[in-house]
């Protein structure tokens, strides 16, 4: 889907919503805290780039939740290094305040 010279950008195989795109190094290290300066940098490149992306595809999409799991107990199952590009619309859920809080659910809605 979209490429730099040291990571790559595709639409998630199991999507949380429609556009759903993970970010992924080419170089296999197992979380966001083994990545270089290049390798974050191209990430960032790609997360802004494929942000823009999906917006002209959906003019629906009002904005994101990236994230990152890093280590099994933050819920990481896949040990190579990706970011999720979530694509959020008004009214996907019922109540978004909170966002990536939700991972502590009774801490979400402070």
């Amino acid at each position: 889907m979209a490429e730099t010279e040291y990571a790559y950008a595709f639409r998630d195989k199991f999507p949380v919503s429609r556009l759903h795109t993970l970010i992924v190094p080419k170089r296999s290290v197992e979380d966001y805290f083994g990545l270089n300066d290049q390798e974050r940098n191209d990430i960032h490149d790609l997360i802004v780039s494929q942000s823009n992306l999906i917006k002209e595809e959906d003019p629906e999409v009002e904005g994101f939740n990236i994230g990152w799991n890093c280590g099994e107990v933050a819920g990481q199952t896949v040990f190579h290094a990706h970011v999720h590009l979530i694509p959020r619309r008004k009214g996907d859920v019922e109540n978004p305040r909170g966002g990536v809080r939700y991972v502590f659910p009774e801490k979400a809605n402070y």
